[in-house]
């Protein structure tokens, strides 16, 4: 099996994809618009789609599954600026004195996610 969309449940499909695509640099599907139903990021192959899909009811409690994002184009730092600069709001600094650690961030409808450091901040 390819693991083909990761989906998630929200408010407003739209808005939320138009934030993750922004982040990510993915592009939204041509089919898709404000009001849609459900709402899909096109990731890079062999990469899943990120499917947004409205739900009626809200966010109630700490998701259970969440994305771990590693930079490639800027620092770990910069990159967690540039995202709460687009909408998403901080929620945990596990960063430490060493310049160890990843960050957990708020997407605009609250779902938990990870910025670790890049691949050159790790050495690699």
């Amino acid at each position: 099996m390819i693991l083909r969309h990761v989906t998630i449940d929200c408010a407003n499909p739209y808005e939320l994809g138009t934030f993750w695509s922004t982040v990510t640099g993915w592009p939204m599907s041509g089919e898709d618009a404000p009001g849609d139903p459900e709402v899909l990021v096109e990731a890079p192959s062999p990469l899943p789609g990120m499917l947004f899909i409205r739900v009626p009811e809200g966010k109630t409690v700490k998701n259970r599954i969440h994305f771990d994002w590693m930079p490639t184009e800027r620092t770990r730092d910069e990159e967690v600026e540039r995202v709460i600069g687009l909408g998403a709001k901080l929620y945990e600094d596990h960063r430490t004195a060493e310049g160890l650690g990843w960050v957990t961030l708020l997407d605009p409808e609250g779902n938990e996610f990870c910025v670790e450091r890049s691949k050159g901040e790790r050495g690699l």
